[in-house]
């Protein structure tokens, strides 16, 4: 005999167990179905494992972070917003603490406190769940959703189960990190109902350069600036950390700057990044920094000069790319040779040449259309009873604590929305 739900959220992520548990804390009586061993797989290793929960900044500037379409989310952020999903881990256990940027973190440092937070907090509200549960298909009549099916994959032997419900929530993810099951499921059942697809690409993540900066990997450089130039033309700027590693450049800025980067070399345009390690002097001040440091020392070699304007790991790769001689006294030194050094300190030229993939991406851009998706409750527009959360929408954000917020509203609002449609729809019978 079949068992019959008000609610089923497919995707037991963030935005999966909000829909749920705000779906049950309306009254409905709520199924979750996850994938994976357990709910909240990609949650537990974000933020490399310490979890940035959520961003601090006014509505106005937090939604200036975020990409294609940020005022559809206004309505969702309305409902559940930065201070509420802070409350709501609190209430469970999980203190938090506040770093630059105005990024928030738990206390503990450990991302898995956030996950069983929320999945504690879901379960209070009696929301049932079933892992291993891998949904085959959304069942639809007369444009309505009235159930799914999902192939139980725990014992050796998958088992094809059949569930009716009033309300799906799609909350499967995007394609980032699909060791944790993020593998695009929800992109085709989002499509078998008619939706269009915006194409999956990924996000947030390095990028591999020529050249690379070998005896260099893995520095991290603290403020520079990073320039993007896209056919010669200058896109954005970033200022901050960057990491020099084994393929190219990563590390916050690069990041910042990928989901550009990712469409430029899609549509095969000439992707450049501009260095400059010295941001705080202009092209006067670096040289007379450099003229005072060979006055202070004039017996020293150039290779002495260059260790007080860079870390060791950078400074051979200075006098190779240049073509200086180490030893060579700095009294010798010519002006040309002085503009050079200048001109590399100022501006390191990396000819962009591809972007690391889903293993490494943090996030997924491109998704659902959100013209097709109701902004004040998450519905879809074609089929009645069908609502999607998360990464699965066409939106993605910086890093900062953005996209997780993304999941944490849009799933919220889609778990109410479902629960109020449960309730129309009882009225009406």
């Amino acid at each position: 005999m079949s068992i019959k739900y008000d609610v089923v959220v497919v995707g037991g992520g963030p935005a999966g167990l909000l829909a749920a548990g705000k779906a049950a804390m309306e009254g409905s009586r709520v199924l979750l179905l996850e994938k994976m061993e357990k709910p909240a797989r990609k949650l537990r290793i974000t933020g490399k494992g310490r979890c940035n929960i959520t961003n601090l900044k006014p509505l106005d500037e937090f939604l200036e972070e975020i990409n294609p379409e940020p005022n559809f989310l206004r309505d969702a952020f309305r409902e559940f917003f930065s201070q509420d999903i802070i409350d709501l881990i609190n209430k469970q256990g999980v203190e938090t603490i506040f770093e630059r940027g105005q990024r928030v973190f738990p206390a503990s440092g450990k991302a898995k406190d956030v996950a069983e937070a929320l999945i504690r907090w879901a379960q209070s509200y009696r929301v049932e769940i079933i892992c291993h549960a891998q949904v085959d298909g959304i069942r639809i009549e007369h444009g309505r959703a009235i159930g799914l099916t999902y192939i139980s994959t725990k014992s050796n032997k998958p088992l094809t189960q059949t569930i009716y419900c009033d309300c799906v929530v799609l909350a499967t993810g995007g394609k980032s990190y699909p060791a944790t099951g993020s593998s695009g499921d929800g992109y085709r059942l989002a499509r078998e109902c008619g939706h269009k697809i915006f194409p999956p690409r990924p996000a947030l993540m390095g990028v591999e350069t020529t050249p690379v900066l070998k005896d260099a990997n893995g520095l991290f450089l603290k403020n520079v600036n990073l320039s993007l130039f896209i056919n010669g033309k200058k896109k954005a700027k970033e200022f901050g950390e960057l990491e020099l590693s084994p393929f190219g450049l990563d590390g916050p800025i690069v990041v910042r700057l990928s989901r550009t980067i990712v469409d430029a070399i899609d549509q095969d345009s000439k992707v450049e990044l501009h260095l400059d390690l010295k941001p705080a002097l202009d092209i006067e001040k670096l040289d007379a920094r450099i003229k005072r440091e060979i006055q202070d020392a004039p017996r020293s070699a150039l290779v002495d000069i260059v260790r007080k304007l860079l870390p060791k790991e950078l400074v051979y790769t200075l006098i190779d790319q240049l073509n200086l001689a180490a030893q060579k006294p700095v009294s010798r030194i010519s002006s040309q040779e002085l503009d050079e050094i200048r001109s590399w300190l100022k501006k390191i030229v990396f000819r962009v040449d591809s972007y690391r993939g889903w293993d490494e991406a943090i996030i997924t851009a491109g998704g659902i259309s959100l013209k097709e998706v109701n902004p004040r409750t998450m519905e879809s527009k074609l089929v009645k009873g069908l609502y999607f959360a998360g990464e699965l929408l066409d939106l993605d954000g910086s890093t900062g604590g953005f996209n997780l917020q993304i999941a944490y509203s849009t799933g919220w609002l889609a778990g109410k929305s479902a629960a109020l449609e449960v309730r129309r729809t009882t009225l009406k019978s």
